[in-house]
């Protein structure tokens, strides 16, 4: 089992900036890789960035240059800098884990947090 929960989300206005965390706890056996997902009311949940053991990261295109995906070498702390931040990035967002290498689509996450939500007004 793995516990997950995130932190950090809030309300900012268009071009600033917020920090999420997520502390990782129980078997590190499912943590090969560490994401941040995100969703919207009436939409699928969406990933965002995936950082693996190896400090592999993966981004969505539409976060490349602006949001930068971060862990320590235990896997236990997963950070998500959001930068020009935009009304477009407004959502919940989830941290989550898998044990398989490569993970990127929310499918291939077994372990999520409860989300913790951002608010980007104009």
């Amino acid at each position: 089992q793995v516990q997950l929960q995130e932190s950090g989300g809030g309300s900012v206005q268009a071009g600033g900036s917020l920090r999420l965390s997520c502390t990782v706890s129980g078997s590190t056996y499912y943590s090969r890789v560490l994401g941040w997902f995100r969703q919207v009311p009436g939409k699928e949940r969406e990933q965002v960035a995936t950082i693996d053991r190896n400090s592999r990261t993966r981004y969505a295109e539409f976060v490349k240059g602006r949001f930068i995906i971060s862990s320590d070498n235990a896997m236990t702390t997963l950070s998500l800098q959001m930068n020009s931040l935009s009304v477009e990035d407004t959502g919940m967002y989830f941290c989550a884990t898998s044990a398989y290498g490569g993970s990127w689509t929310p499918a291939s996450f077994v372990y999520w947090g409860q989300g913790t939500q951002v608010t980007v007004s104009s």
